[in-house]
């Protein structure tokens, strides 16, 4: 388990200015963000696979796997 700094710094009467804490907070918050952002566009790209897969398998319309997968081409990797 990793070690609080917060907690060993207060135990050592080193302290944090509200500056450097929201500093701090706002990086943490920066990086919540992008792994949210990041899990978010994997999860499109999941479920549009599978509804493609369904598509494919299930109804017999010409190319329509393939419209559902380059719906938004940029989010392909």
């Amino acid at each position: 388990m990793q070690e609080n700094p917060f907690r060993k710094n207060v135990f050592s009467q080193t302290l944090f200015t509200q500056q450097e804490f929201n500093e701090a907070l706002e990086d943490v918050k920066k990086e919540i963000m992008a792994y949210a952002m990041q899990a978010t566009m994997m999860a499109i790209m999941l479920e549009r696979e599978a509804c493609a897969k369904m598509a494919d398998e299930c109804v017999n319309i010409e190319e329509l796997g393939d419209v559902i997968r380059n719906r938004i081409p940029e989010q392909r990797q």
